[in-house]
């Protein structure tokens, strides 16, 4: 039950994030570019995605299991370090370059565009580095 109940969130949310516009590129960039033609639409996706998960994620801190009595994992609140803040650029910085973040680039994927694919390369390439140095590091 748990495998369907993740495989259909997940597929709600690449619905989601196709009907939002949040999978389209061009969508995305005319959001980042302020000086330019900039298109505010996505912010009001934000703002609904944050105002739809307020109550859930009340609920969810007061639980220590879920609806599958699965024991609640909430990420602990930690202060701002270094790793955070330049993993933080650089996700951002690739998001502008992009036009698009890792969750619209998995639904991109199904176009078999070759650009989506060394996207998702690079992104993957990313997180083996991120691993390594974290384990280097230990």
């Amino acid at each position: 039950m748990r495998y369907v109940t993740a495989l259909s969130a997940g597929l709600l949310f690449g619905l989601g994030l196709l009907l939002a516009g949040m999978a389209d590129p061009l969508k995305v960039l005319r959001f980042l570019d302020i000086a330019g033609p900039w298109d505010p639409s996505l912010a009001l996706v934000m703002a609904g995605a944050i105002g739809t998960a307020l109550g859930p994620m009340a609920w969810a801190r007061r639980r220590s299991r879920s609806l599958l009595a699965q024991p609640m994992q909430l990420p602990a609140q930690r202060p701002l370090d270094a790793p955070l803040v330049v993993g933080s650029l650089t996700f951002g910085v690739g998001w502008g370059i992009a036009g698009v973040c890792p969750g619209p680039a998995l639904v991109l994927l199904a176009g078999g565009r070759w650009q989506v694919l060394v996207f998702v390369a690079a992104m993957l390439a990313g997180m083996a580095a991120f691993t390594w140095v974290q384990r280097w590091r230990s």
